[in-house]
């Protein structure tokens, strides 16, 4: 029996499509900063190489002949409070840091002055060759920036910031996308997300791959996975989206919506529960490959909605799903 996975609302503050991106390194000699804050995981490309030595999915500092270490800072797309982070140095040994340490800060400015405050959210730890590395934050406060430090060099795959964004949006009486990422709408709890992500199906834009969107595994008989949203607001949903872009041999063959408004602080589990008993927005229909498909024929539309819950039949992925309505 697969256990649940419980994303709590939180996102990946650090990921470029977000807006993030790098402002300031020191080095980089062997792989670009960029490549850490890819939404994608990494890879490991045997025996390419390119005009400074081995490809790496990540980034990588040159040896440090002299004292002191490398960093990197990096400007969230969007400021928010940070939970979690992970330190990925997958596919990194021998030339991973022997030490990491965050720090954080709010500043307006593209690049923070020399007399922006650092606040040291994670203080120096070591770290192992070609591993995950989770680290709970206890600092709540609403950051704009992350400095990476590595000791004393070397290579990082990934860096994720996982958060919850600082929304101040105002939407007034216009239609628009309740579970949009940049909107405000966060993954709360899904069964399955084995070779997608649950939290790729509320990005911006379309699906640059396959590996951009939510996808579960192969389920082998009769079977329903799901994934529960909370909304970027309470709203009335007009019409649903369901965009499988790039899903061809692995689109699911039916999908439902359903829909509720829930006006208390509850925990995952009993949103769960709740869940099976929650009114469809849209009744099991048939899905198609690499299309979008738009649904106006919606029920409730005249119900305050705040959370949504998509079911796949049986199994497969989706890359976007798009819920437009306006707030109540």
């Amino acid at each position: 029996m697969n256990k649940n996975i419980f994303l709590n609302g939180l996102i990946d503050l650090a990921q470029s499509r977000l807006g993030s991106k790098i402002v300031y390194k020191t080095d980089e000699f062997f792989a670009p900063a960029k490549r850490i804050i890819s939404p994608w995981p990494p890879v490991f490309k045997e025996g390419v190489f390119d005009k400074n030595g081995k490809w790496m999915d990540g980034w990588e500092t040159r040896r440090k002949r002299n004292k002191g270490n490398d960093y990197l800072i990096l400007k969230l797309g969007k400021t928010g409070r940070i939970y979690k982070v992970d330190i990925d140095t997958s596919y990194f040994s021998g030339n991973h840091p022997s030490k990491v340490s965050l720090e954080a800060c709010y500043s307006k400015k593209e690049l923070p002055g020399k007399n922006s405050k650092w606040i040291t959210i994670l203080k120096k730890t070591p770290t192992k060759a070609n591993s995950h590395h989770f680290f709970k934050i206890k600092n709540k406060s609403i950051f704009s920036h992350v400095r990476l430090n590595i000791f004393p060099d070397g290579g990082v795959a990934r860096l994720r910031i996982y958060g919850s964004m600082d929304i101040k949006k105002k939407f007034g009486k216009k239609t628009f996308n309740l579970t949009s990422v940049l909107n405000g709408a966060v993954p709360i709890v899904c069964n399955n997300e084995h070779f997608g992500r649950a939290e790729n199906i509320l990005a911006p834009g379309i699906g640059k791959n396959m590996g951009d969107g939510w996808e579960t595994r192969r389920s082998r008989g009769k079977n329903v996975d799901w994934l529960i949203i909370k909304c970027a607001a309470p709203g009335k949903i007009k019409n649903i989206q369901i965009d499988t872009h790039h899903f061809k041999g692995n689109y699911p063959d039916r999908c439902s919506v359903q829909g509720a408004y829930i006006d208390r602080k509850i925990s995952s589990k009993s949103i769960i529960n709740n869940s099976k008993k929650w009114k469809f927005l849209l009744n099991k229909v048939k899905l198609f490959a690499n299309k979008k498909h738009n649904f106006k024929n919606i029920s409730m539309k005249n119900k305050k909605i705040n959370y949504i819950k998509i079911n796949i039949f049986p199994d497969g992925g989706i890359s976007r799903i798009r819920a437009f309505g306006k707030i109540i």
